[in-house]
């Protein structure tokens, strides 16, 4: 596999090149939070408090915007008074009706799957919000059904836009009086994504640089990125999605305890100590990323568990299996990479490693000589 390591040091050459139409806009996360505030409480989605707290919140979104679901289902976490369900196809579930509210998502305001569900549900008389691009299918139909509408504001790819479409979501659920989201917690998102843009910066040299170090770690492994609490889960499926959109590159998403409870069996496979007679056991992890990669050309590809801890939000029979997990990947050879959430709200949390893995994506492209703007190949699936 081609690594280009050199390139993550050469700031010249990324300021340069393709990742220079992507970094800014990675790194304008704070100022969407900041912004997405304001615009949805200008667009009136308190509106949708009116008629008080719903039975249930369904969050339709496809593609990347379908990720706007997990970031307030985390926020809103288990302790919530409703269920907070994300819905990724056609039409609506059954069971939605009056009681309900549906909010739908799409960063191109065209998605065919998120057009029929708002059609849906105006016809059952849910209560509706949308957020989209303005003058596209899904404004129409918000306007069509009365619905608050956040528009979309800056031109940005996609796969950079989630804080622009999960927020106005998070203040919608908080007038619906489902979680308790303060200004402060609002704030603290938004100044955890302002620390780990400047840490993750061009400029930041690899052995400082978070990002620049992890895309060199997952760089020639199969990640396997673990989440150990809601929030964690949700960014493990963000990383695996950044990395697919940016470096075209595979990532296997999992949880503990389920379905790590399977995915362990990973570790005896194939990508893990099956890989040479026996296994190899435990590779120091500073050697490991030092080494001369080219003189590992024909080195095959293994598994690296990315295990996402959440301290204070972990239960802790499931700290006592992610510490058992670390030491059967060690006796397996498998590697580790363990990254912690910090800050006190779970949007805070969330943001610290959503705000890492944007950054790990764009640079691991570049270390793999792939092109991080390259617009994926969903367009050949009819979107």
């Amino acid at each position: 596999m081609y690594l280009d390591e050199a390139i993550l040091d050469d700031t010249a050459r990324i300021d340069s090149g393709n990742a220079a139409a992507l970094l800014p806009h990675v790194a304008s996360a704070a100022l969407q939070v900041r912004q997405s505030v304001i615009l949805a409480e200008e667009a009136g989605v308190a509106r949708l408090g009116a008629d008080g707290r719903p039975r249930a919140v369904l969050v339709a979104g496809v593609g990347g915007s379908s990720l706007a679901a997990g970031v307030l289902a985390a926020v809103a976490g288990p302790a919530s008074p409703v269920p907070v369900i994300g819905h990724h196809a056609h039409g609506l579930p059954g069971w939605v009706g009056v009681s309900d509210v549906v909010l739908a998502v799409s960063a191109s305001g065209t998605s065919a799957e998120t057009c029929s569900v708002v059609e849906e549900a105006d016809r059952r008389g849910a209560r509706i919000g949308v957020v989209a691009p303005p003058d596209t299918p899904l404004a129409h139909l918000a306007a069509l059904a009365g619905a608050p509408f956040v528009p979309l504001v800056g031109q940005r790819p996609a796969r950079a836009m989630l804080w622009s479409l999960a927020v106005p979501l998070l203040v919608a659920v908080r007038e619906l009086g489902i979680v308790r989201l303060g200004a402060d917690a609002v704030e603290a998102a938004a100044a955890r994504l302002e620390e780990v843009a400047t840490r993750c910066r061009s400029s930041s040299e690899s052995f400082v640089n978070p990002a620049k170090t992890l895309a060199l770690e997952l760089a020639g492994s199969l990640p396997l990125v673990w989440g150990t609490s809601a929030v964690t889960s949700v960014a493990a499926e963000h990383a695996a999605a950044q990395l697919a959109t940016s470096a075209k590159y595979p990532a296997i998403v999992g949880a503990l305890p389920h379905p790590g409870h399977h995915q362990v069996a990973l570790f005896d496979g194939p990508f893990g100590a099956g890989l040479t007679a026996g296994g190899t056991g435990a590779r120091d992890d500073l050697e490991d990323f030092f080494r001369d990669r080219i003189e590992d050309e024909e080195e095959s590809i293994r598994l690296r568990l990315i295990l996402l801890r959440d301290p204070g939000a972990e239960r802790s029979e499931v700290g006592r299996q992610a510490e058992a997990a670390i030491a059967v990947a060690a006796e397996r050879g498998v590697g580790v990479t363990e990254l912690r959430a910090e800050g006190a709200g779970p949007l805070e949390r969330l943001a610290s490693l959503i705000g890492l893995f944007d950054f790990t994506a764009v640079y691991a492209a570049l270390a793999l000589g792939i092109d991080p703007t390259q617009a994926p190949t969903v367009r050949d699936l009819g979107r």
